[in-house]
């Protein structure tokens, strides 16, 4: 075959594969939009419901005595109509961000075109984007969830389906009110009458030519166009959506250049709706709604919309208590992060380069100038540049002056806490704190966070150690031992005091909460007896099989360990923690209520509950909790248990009045930062005092009487005769004279249990005569 002939049937060869394979393509992009259509990757909203999203209702969420604590919405709802726009408003958003809106039906071709070529082909960013105003409103309608770029493709095709079926529901001015009724513009405020009423205190009727400008140009970013806090930015947006109306003749040239040299003028009145009473506890709410809300529509066939359909959703939380919670956690907080932050002083970790620079690595400023090919020394320097940012902090004064850096370790340094309470016998919850501000930190430290437990787990070992038969006056020698088969380890008490002589027993080492003592208690039942007993309380974690379980190594939530201590006070039984009791729909009608769920076996005795609560009565009343009857005068019913982790990283108190369970937590969330002194990091100080400052409120609220003034029943003959010795005893002449003291002590931990006990030691328990007060 000639060569010229072989050339020609090459490339038509080459162009019928490109052919076929440009055909397959566009088949497979055919089958994918329809499966998607079709509902393959997840239910589009039918015409009804699209119909109603026009009428939508927020849901409202009441504590246990009908009271408001929140609502649930898609957005802040202005529900203004389209007479109450200014022409210059309308024309501003058309120009800026759809100038063909009145044109097409939800979908413009000629942008997506534009957006292949010049975005994705060339590269070229300022190309801009391809969507449309309706297919902005279906993406404020339908907030966007996924984890990966093929989720949001899926979205994507998703919502201009949905665009163009709101096309065929609604008119053009129609969908312009739901867009500027849902938008979201700065400072977390969602529509266009929240916005011009918290920047300018005026209804959107009355903004002028500049103000709409503004609002409209901060939709690009709202945080960088923000007036309030960048209003450089905010003035060179305004002219540029000025610009456009200019150019699409909307404005005259003489309009344009006198509105370019306004200044912004605010009259600033926030309406932020991540703050209000409750903010963690409503999104856990909003989770379960979720879960529950496909159940249902799964079960009835029955659409619901969550966010829309007017619900109310009863739950168990009461809120003058949680009032009470938030007032006292915000009192506590901004004087503990004071004095962490002036306790380490110059030596502070969250300023030292090794620990801040890898979370540096981690933000996305970083990422960003890592992937244009920049030097790590032009990186750092461009990090280190101060300007406006909006970051917490507790004085209030949020817009701050710093770097990239210096937010970071802000961020660092920002001490945590959580605070929860919960009723024993049923599980409902009645205050959730979450975190000390849910507007800048959403991470939920009650249901999301694992924290070691330190001392507040040493009940649990207490308690078992009763269980399998050892005696409330057993004694322990409180020295430290160093254990052969664990690297030497070895286990100190915190207060320093010299116990070479001395033994304990149960109540005195759980009141002082010696480490020394809760080792060998555990020694004495062996670590599955503990595992076991930790399962029939309720724990379902997987705990460390290790000795170090009895000093509070395990990691809970708050919520486990508060379902676990609810057998203390529920006759050997634990409660699950619940908060929601009933949904009602629009009309009253009740669509499901919720019931305690079935709680667990008895894991323990009525005596063993007994003696343990005397136990941590007397950690209140004389022992590391004492405080609360000094410092804060709280003449209650309470036992209790501080808590206190490795590097005074966590602060726990876990507070038992007979009829409730309340959890004070707080801490860093950075494993390298932790209280640089025990005396402040020590749960007494960091968490305890939260606690109090709280219980001092609920005292003064005759409303709460039931649980401020609830008393513990007296303990019974059997307990007291179990629990009557003294709760120090020296060691003996002999065995004094036999001893070393300078001679560190060292043994074998016994995993095994009581059957390891030496001889000389079973021998002597077979002849003890009287082991309640030995």
């Amino acid at each position: 075959m000639p060569k010229k002939k072989r050339k020609k049937s090459l490339k038509n060869k080459i162009i019928k594969y490109i052919s076929l394979l440009i055909g397959f393509g566009f088949l497979l992009l055919v089958l994918f939009f329809y499966s998607i259509k079709s509902g393959l990757f997840g239910k589009l909203p039918n015409e009804e419901f699209l119909t109603n999203i026009k009428n939508s209702q927020a849901t409202e969420i009441v504590d246990e005595n009908g009271e408001n604590i929140g609502f649930l919405y898609r957005n802040f709802r202005s529900n203004v109509e389209f007479t109450d726009f200014p022409d210059h408003l309308v024309d501003a958003l058309v120009a800026t961000e759809d100038i063909r809106f009145f044109e097409h039906s939800g979908i413009d071709y000629r942008s997506l075109l534009r957006v292949l070529v010049k975005t994705i082909i060339l590269q070229d960013r300022s190309g801009g984007g391809g969507s449309t105003l309706s297919q902005q409103l279906v993406k404020n309608l339908f907030p966007r969830e996924y984890s990966n770029k093929f989720e949001i493709l899926v979205i994507k095709i998703k919502e201009a389906i949905i665009a163009q079926e709101l096309e065929q529901i609604y008119s053009k001015e129609d969908l312009l009110t739901l867009y500027l009724n849902t938008v979201s513009f700065p400072d977390n405020t969602f529509g266009i009458e929240a916005a011009s009423r918290t920047f300018f205190n005026k209804p959107v009727n009355k903004l002028d030519l500049s103000e709409s400008a503004i609002l409209v140009g901060s939709l690009k970013a709202t945080y960088t166009f923000n007036p309030r806090i960048f209003p450089e930015n905010s003035i060179d947006r305004r002219n540029i959506v000025l610009s456009q109306m200019k150019k699409y003749d909307k404005i005259s040239e003489e309009t344009y250049l006198k509105a370019v040299k306004e200044d912004i003028e605010l009259d600033y009145r926030p309406m932020k709706a991540d703050k209000g009473i409750a903010p963690y506890f409503r999104e856990q709410v909003r989770k379960n709604l979720i879960s529950w809300a496909e159940k249902y529509e799964k079960e009835t066939g029955e659409s619901l919309d969550i966010y829309g359909d007017g619900l109310t959703i009863h739950t168990t939380l009461n809120k003058r208590m949680q009032l009470y919670a938030e007032t006292a956690m915000k009192t506590h907080m901004q004087n503990l992060q004071k004095a962490f932050e002036e306790n380490w002083g110059n030596l502070a970790p969250w300023k030292k380069k090794e620990v801040y620079q890898k979370h540096i690595q981690r933000t996305h400023h970083y990422k960003a100038l890592k992937s244009q090919g920049k030097a790590e020394q032009e990186i750092q320097q461009i990090l280190r540049e101060k300007k406006k940012m909006q970051v917490f902090n507790w004085s209030g004064a949020e817009v701050q002056t710093m770097s990239v850096i210096d937010s970071i370790q802000h961020a660092l340094k920002t001490l945590q806490a959580g605070f929860l309470a919960m009723e024993p016998k049923t599980g409902a919850v009645k205050t959730w704190i979450g975190g000390i501000d849910f507007e800048y930190f959403k991470y939920d430290h009650v249901s999301q966070s694992r924290r070691q437990l330190g001392s507040t787990f040493k009940p649990f070992v207490y308690l078992n150690a009763l269980e399998n038969g050892v005696k409330p006056c057993e004694y322990f020698p409180a020295s430290a031992v160093a254990y052969e088969n664990l690297e030497g380890w070895k286990p100190t008490n915190s207060d320093d005091e010299d116990y070479t002589y001395v033994n304990v027993n149960m109540q005195e080492a759980l009141r002082k909460s010696m480490n020394t003592v809760s080792v060998k208690i555990l020694e004495e039942t062996g670590i599955p007896s503990l595992l076991e007993f930790a399962e029939n309380v309720g724990i379902e974690s997987k705990l460390p099989e290790v000795p170090s379980l009895a000093l509070g190594t395990a990691e809970l939530t708050m919520l486990e360990l508060a379902k676990a201590y609810s057998s203390f006070l529920n006759d050997g039984k634990s409660s699950e923690p619940f908060f929601i009791q009933k949904i009602t729909n629009s009309s009253g009608t009740v669509l499901a209520e919720f019931e305690p769920e079935k709680q667990n076996e008895k894991a323990f005795s009525t005596l063993n509950q007994e003696m343990i609560l005397k136990m941590m009565q007397e950690v209140v009343n004389s022992g590391t909790a004492s405080r609360l009857r000094w410092r804060y005068k709280l003449n209650n019913d309470i036992a209790g248990k501080t808590g206190t982790t490795q590097n005074n990283r966590d602060g726990w108190f876990v507070g038992l009045l007979p009829n409730l369970v309340v959890l004070s937590w707080a801490g860093t969330d950075i494993g390298s930062i932790g209280f640089r002194s025990t005396s402040i990091g020590q749960g007494a100080n960091s968490a305890l005092p939260i606690f109090g400052l709280w219980m001092q409120k609920v005292n003064a609220d005759a409303s709460l009487n039931h649980y401020s003034k609830s008393k513990y029943p007296s303990i019974s003959e059997e307990a007291k005769g179990l629990m009557d010795c003294p709760p120090i005893k020296e060691d003996g002449f002999l065995k004094k004279l036999f001893t070393n003291p300078d001679k560190e002590k060292s043994k074998n931990f016994e995993e095994e249990g009581k059957q390891n006990q030496g001889l000389f030691k079973r021998i002597k328990k077979l002849f003890k005569k009287d082991e309640s007060s030995d």
